[in-house]
């Protein structure tokens, strides 16, 4: 199912439903439907508006979004009928980094130097957390009870149901754009403007170097059950063990994919298989699996940079959006046999 939205794609997720959700540049949130999408004004206003950041809804239907109207807005489908909630509202500004909890219920939000923190459940909960830089990076810790946010100088971790509290800093200098966990809750890992990652074990505070990429990592992504994680930022996947105690320390990344003329820019995985994806800036989108070695292209046509990509929670399905506009789901292949060549 090939789509066209005529508007920059920020990011597309899967909702517990199986179906993609794509938030865009003009505002709106397309969600796919059996015969196609329905369109919904999830931000803007006269002057307009844009999308910049998405999550699934802890709930698992629908997905809440941030934009630059500084609103939060919870959009659904519901006993078939399109539903679009107004969760929070910060006045002049722009509502940046958007993630969400499963676990905890738990909704969190940047707006320029606070994280703002929303139960799902409660109406009336709300917590604020000030930071002396600008928060750049979001995310749950895998049971949702802590919170990580990435700014200049290293990386803050907050309990987030707590009002006041001091919480622990995870330093280590220069800015620092989007942070991620591992699935079990033992590393943390910060993507960096200085083109490289960097990670905490968490037990111990002990740093990992993770550097050597000719690209700022945008996108990361951890995948058969958290033994391996993917990165964007070079000419092809550049994949990290993950597996033990000590996780990539003292270990080299390996590098596949790799391709002279393009760069990958976005990546995803199968949480239960050896197999990621990657997207590359000329619109290609490929997927690899750890075990065998093979390789099998997904969107072979050539066009604007992939700008999201994601994989359903079964691993059956592909979503992707480009900055163009263009966007698809489709199925992922079965690439778990061996690798075939060609006579």
């Amino acid at each position: 199912m090939i789509f066209s939205f005529d508007a920059f794609v920020t990011d597309v997720l899967f909702d517990r439903s199986g179906r993609a959700a794509f938030a865009l540049g003009d505002g709106t949130v397309r969600l796919q439907t059996e015969d196609g999408f329905v369109t919904v004004e999830a931000h803007g206003g006269p002057l307009g508006g844009a999308v910049l950041a998405a999550a699934a809804h802890p709930s698992g239907a629908g997905i809440v979004t941030g934009g630059d109207d500084g609103r939060v807005v919870w959009t659904r489908i519901e006993k078939g009928e399109v539903v679009a909630t107004l969760l929070a509202e910060v006045k002049n500004k722009w509502i940046e980094h958007v993630a969400t909890s499963a676990a905890s219920g738990l909704i969190a939000f940047t707006a320029g130097k606070e994280v703002h923190v929303r139960d799902a459940a409660d109406p009336a909960f709300a917590r604020t957390f000030a930071h002396e830089k600008t928060v750049s990076g979001l995310a749950f810790e895998p049971k949702g009870r802590r919170l990580a946010s990435a700014t200049y100088g290293g990386a803050y971790l907050w309990y987030a149901r707590i009002a006041d509290q001091k919480p622990q800093l995870l330093k280590w200098a220069g800015s620092h754009i989007a942070v991620a966990f591992s699935p079990d809750g033992k590393f943390l890992i910060s993507s960096m403007q200085e083109n490289q990652l960097h990670g905490w074990r968490l037990s111990d505070g002990k740093d990992m170097r993770m550097g050597g990429y000719p690209a700022k990592i945008k996108s990361l992504a951890f995948f058969d059950k958290g033994n391996l994680l993917v990165t964007a930022g070079a000419n092809g996947a550049v994949i990290w063990p993950f597996a033990g105690a000590s996780g990539p320390m003292g270990k080299e990344a390996a590098e596949i994919g790799f391709s002279r003329d393009s760069m990958v820019v976005r990546v995803a995985g199968i949480d239960t298989h050896p197999v990621c994806l990657a997207a590359q800036d000329n619109g290609k989108i490929w997927a690899a699996h750890m075990r065998n070695g093979r390789i099998e292209t997904l969107k072979a046509e050539k066009g604007a940079p992939i700008s999201a990509l994601a994989v359903s929670a079964d691993g059956k399905l592909m979503a992707w959006g480009d900055e163009s506009g263009e966007a698809g789901v489709m199925e992922i292949p079965d690439i778990s046999g061996p690798r075939q060549f060609a006579g």
